[in-house]
């Protein structure tokens, strides 16, 4: 199978400040739509301790590149790809909570690459 993800998302882990809209205000999660279609995301560090582990994530580390896969089934096979290639699996596929195939490899320095697809 090959696979191709798209570049889709930048995600940030934050503690507060940031001004997103008032009904994300209590959300772990929220997200903006940028001009283009590439999105901006962010989590709250309880949020991100739920599915991954980030006290193990390189010192500030709080920043994630997210690639789009088409569908569940590509997440998994290009997860495998990456780890038999040679990159480490940080999460091996799990089905998240907000409706997403999610995984995460780490890049050459250590850093947390997402892989999703809508489930």
């Amino acid at each position: 199978m090959t696979v191709t993800p798209r570049f889709d998302a930048i995600g940030l882990v934050v503690s507060d400040g940031l001004d997103v809209p008032p009904e994300a205000d209590s959300a772990p999660h929220a997200e903006a739509v940028l001009p283009g279609g590439l999105r901006m995301m962010w989590d709250t560090e309880e949020a991100v301790r739920a599915y991954t582990d980030l006290d193990d994530a390189p010192a500030g580390d709080r920043t994630a590149l997210a690639f789009r896969c088409a569908a569940p089934a590509e997440v998994d096979a290009l997860y495998g790809d990456l780890v038999a290639a040679g990159y480490r699996g940080h999460r091996a596929p799990w089905d998240a909570p907000w409706g997403q195939r999610y995984a995460v490899v780490l890049d050459p320095d250590g850093r947390g690459v997402d892989l999703f697809a809508d489930a």
